[in-house]
């Protein structure tokens, strides 16, 4: 599902964000990267969305060499994926349903296709009573539900969180893991970045820990 071969990323002035790294996600996996800040896991998964590229070596997600992906191939290859951020990045003069329905309009989904598959999802995310508010009347745990919804739009086969639960409380956190775990059972694989050990703990799911770049221990 994802295979990193010897990947290294070098920035100007000889910043190295990663170092080698080789790793494999079977379909269907629950992974976590974990490491402190600046350990490299944002950079990580941008290379896994071809955000960016690798200075060196080689990645396959979904069987396809995204390093050789070209430009207009992007666009549907991303629709394969699904983003969750730590900022969650909502339109804040937008009602939870429209963030959504702007997310399908460029998804190409038809209206009246729409209008079920986000009904069906905020009922997932337990939020379909609040469909018609603005997101910053919402809790940011209730935010975060909103930003996990929007990423499953597109059917995602590869869920990726980028510290999705920076800015909510133990308890919250340990809320939006439970959510994220639902969708993984339901055929999803999902790798989630966090610095927080006891999330992986209570998970009790593989962990790849990076530190300055390089991954120096797996957890199973």
């Amino acid at each position: 599902m994802i295979q990193m071969f010897q990947v290294s990323k070098v920035y100007p002035k000889h910043v190295e964000a990663l170092l080698d790294i080789t790793l494999h996600v079977q379909k269907g996996e629950f992974v976590f990267l974990c490491g402190p800040s600046g350990a490299g896991k944002t950079t990580l998964l941008r290379l896994m969305l071809r955000d960016d590229i690798p200075t060196s070596g080689q990645i396959l997600v979904n069987g396809r060499n995204v390093i050789r992906l070209r430009e207009n191939k992007l666009p549907p290859f991303r629709r394969t994926l699904g983003v969750i951020f730590q900022d969650f990045k909502l339109l804040m003069d937008r009602t939870v349903y429209d963030n959504l329905h702007l997310v399908a309009r460029v998804l190409g989904i038809p209206d009246t296709i729409s209008r079920r598959k986000i009904g069906r999802l905020l009922t997932e995310v337990g939020l379909l009573q609040k469909a018609h508010q603005i997101p910053y009347m919402l809790s940011g745990g209730e935010q975060q539900r909103v930003a996990i919804a929007r990423a499953l739009l597109s059917d995602p086969t590869i869920l990726l969180a980028d510290e999705p639960t920076g800015n909510l409380d133990p308890d919250l956190a340990l809320d939006i893991m439970r959510l994220l775990a639902d969708v993984n059972v339901r055929g999803t694989t999902v790798v989630v970045a966090t610095h927080n050990p006891r999330l992986v703990s209570e998970m009790g799911r593989r962990a790849l820990i990076l530190k300055h770049g390089r991954l120096v221990e797996e957890i199973p």
